[in-house]
Formats: structure tokens, C-alpha cells, sequence
């Protein structure tokens, strides 16, 4: 048997498949890295989510390690180069949770443009606001996707429903069948976007894909919506944008360092036209289901081959 350990919780029903498949001893405990290092040694098979950093540390530590299996979209927690090196399989799930980060994505919209928060907090706090809380439709509009994997396939067919025009930038897409229109760069996408969201893994490529020069490039009073990664964004630029009105308004559910600093929350997070949420793109029941299930198929098939 294999030893897996689970060090962010996977769904029930996916557990239950891993103990069901009679390969693994498994344990399943969010353990902090000290506590995590002292027993890789042991660990054939480490499951994590986005709160554990599998750091070449990480990897390092587990002698006996043979696959690294990240729940989600992202492996921008995961050393892969570290874990290449010592031909450890690194294997994700990159499209179980788009559904849930697409519909996150016109949630933030659609709060960001009708004031959806500050309504609620300012019936909460007796006030009747009206008057102040005049908003855009968005039919009409167009909406930028940078990134047009399977979430932003999904944004795409959800702006396609509410009227929107979509235009999409790529490297990796050449051709689509929707009605999106393929921008062969980044910033024919941005002179052309009313609102622009972001749908791409954090790689040294796409770190502040959004900075200064960007927003400059930019529609005067564009909407931004980060539900992809923090570090993305040069938050600087964006809190520089939205106080000059370059930028009308920002929607985000990541940040560069999560939870944000105070000085962050201060200064862009504290600003009007600004709305957020702690990070939970993927956190539906639905989405949490699939991505276990879909993992723990991947994970059954791979060890299988190993014993």
C-alpha cells in the first residue's frame, strides 16, 4: 500500500473512493510545514489544496514521494520544476471548478455595477441611499477575458446570455467556435474591453499582467474583476487607477498576499469602488465535489500504475 496523506481536505465522497481502492493508508490533517516536513519522508502520495506551499523544501523532505495531487486549478503553490527534477508526477484539475469561478465572476460584476453591497450595508445601517446608488447596465458592454480556458470559456457564455460583446486574448487559444472574438495581444484587449477579467494561472508570465503601462492602455472608466490569482494585478497600479478614475471600479477575490496586509486594506481594499471577497472562486458545494471526485480518479489511475 501506498501512504497518502491529505493535507487539505479533499470532498467525502472522494475520500471515500481512496479508501475504497484498497491502495493507500491514508491520513488526512491540515498539518502546519514544520509538522508536514517531519513526516514526507514517509509520504508516497501528498493531496493538497491552494493552503498548503509545496516549496522544493517540501519536496526535498519526501524521499519516497511519487505524486503531488492539487485540487484546483492552479499550481502556483506547487514547486513543479523541484518536483520534475526528481521525477515526481504532478498531476491537477483544471476545469472541475469553472462553473463556480465563472459564476463568482458575474456575481462580483453584477455587485461592483449596481452597488449590490453598498445597498445592503447602508439599508442595514438605516440609510436609504437611492439617489447615490445610480449603476450600468452591462448589455452592450464588452467584456475583455485575458485567459480562455475552461473559466473563461464559462464567463464567456454566461456574458454571452446577459448581451454583452466578449472579446478574449490567449497565446495558447488559435481558434473558438463562440461567439468570442480571438485578440492576437493583450492590448488590443484592453483599448477594446468596458470591463476586463482576468482568468489565468500565476506563472512568471502573467505576474502583474496588469500594471501601469496596462491600465494607461485602458478605456477611461474600466472595470476590473480579478477571480484568477493574486500577484496578477500590481495592486499599486490598480489602487493608483481607481483613485485618479481611470478605473470606475475593481472586483477581487484574490490578492498578492492573502489574507491581505492592513496597509492593503486601508488603501485599495478601503476605497469605494472597490469589492472583494476572501478567496472563494471555488468554494461551492458543487465545485468541491467535482474537484475531489475528478482528483480522486486521477489519483486511483496513477497509483495503480505504481504498484
Amino acid at each position: 500500500m501506498l501512504r497518502l496523506h491529505a493535507n487539505d481536505p479533499l470532498d467525502k465522497t472522494a475520500m471515500k473512493i481512496l479508501e475504497d481502492s484498497d491502495l493507500f493508508e491514508i491520513s488526512a490533517e491540515h498539518l502546519d510545514k514544520d509538522h508536514l516536513m517531519k513526516i514526507m519522508p514517509e509520504i508516497e502520495v501528498l493531496v493538497v489544496r491552494s493552503a498548503t506551499k509545496v516549496t522544493s523544501e517540501v519536496i526535498e523532505a519526501g524521499k519516497k514521494l511519487k505524486l503531488i495531487a492539487r485540487a484546483g486549478v492552479g499550481l502556483d503553490n506547487v514547486d513543479v520544476e523541484s518536483a520534475r527534477k526528481h521525477n515526481i508526477i504532478v498531476r491537477n484539475t483544471p476545469g472541475a471548478n469553472a462553473i463556480s469561478v465563472a459564476e463568482l465572476t458575474f456575481g462580483l460584476l453584477l455587485g461592483l455595477v449596481r452597488h449590490i453591497p453598498r445597498g445592503t450595508y447602508g439599508i442595514k445601517e438605516g440609510k436609504w441611499e437611492k439617489k447615490e446608488l445610480k449603476g450600468v447596465e452591462i448589455f452592450g458592454k464588452t467584456i475583455g477575458l485575458i485567459g480562455f480556458g475552461a473559466i473563461g470559456r464559462e464567463v464567456a457564455k454566461r456574458a454571452i446570455a446577459f448581451g454583452m460583446n466578449v472579446c478574449a486574448f490567449d497565446p495558447f487559444v488559435k481558434e473558438t467556435d463562440m461567439e468570442v472574438e480571438l485578440m492576437t495581444t493583450v492590448e488590443s484587449l484592453l483599448e477594446k474591453s468596458d470591463v476586463i477579467s482576468l482568468h489565468v494561472p500565476l506563472t512568471p508570465e502573467t505576474k502583474h499582467i496588469i500594471g501601469e503601462k496596462e491600465i494607461s492602455l485602458m478605456k477611461d472608466g474600466v472595470i476590473i474583476i480579478n477571480a484568477s490569482r493574486g500577484g496578477t494585478i500590481d495592486e499599486q497600479a490598480l489602487y493608483n487607477g481607481l483613485v485618479s478614475g481611470k478605473v470606475s471600479g475593481a472586483a477581487l477575490d484574490v490578492f498578492e498576499v492573502e489574507p491581505p496586509s492592513d496597509e492593503l486594506r486601508r488603501k485599495l481594499v478601503g476605497l469605494g469602488n472597490v469589492i472583494c471577497v476572501p478567496h472563494v472562486g471555488a468554494s461551492t458545494s458543487e465545485g468541491q465535489k467535482r474537484v475531489g471526485l475528478e482528483m480522486a480518479k486521477i489519483i486511483v489511475e496513477e497509483c495503480k500504475v505504481m504498484i
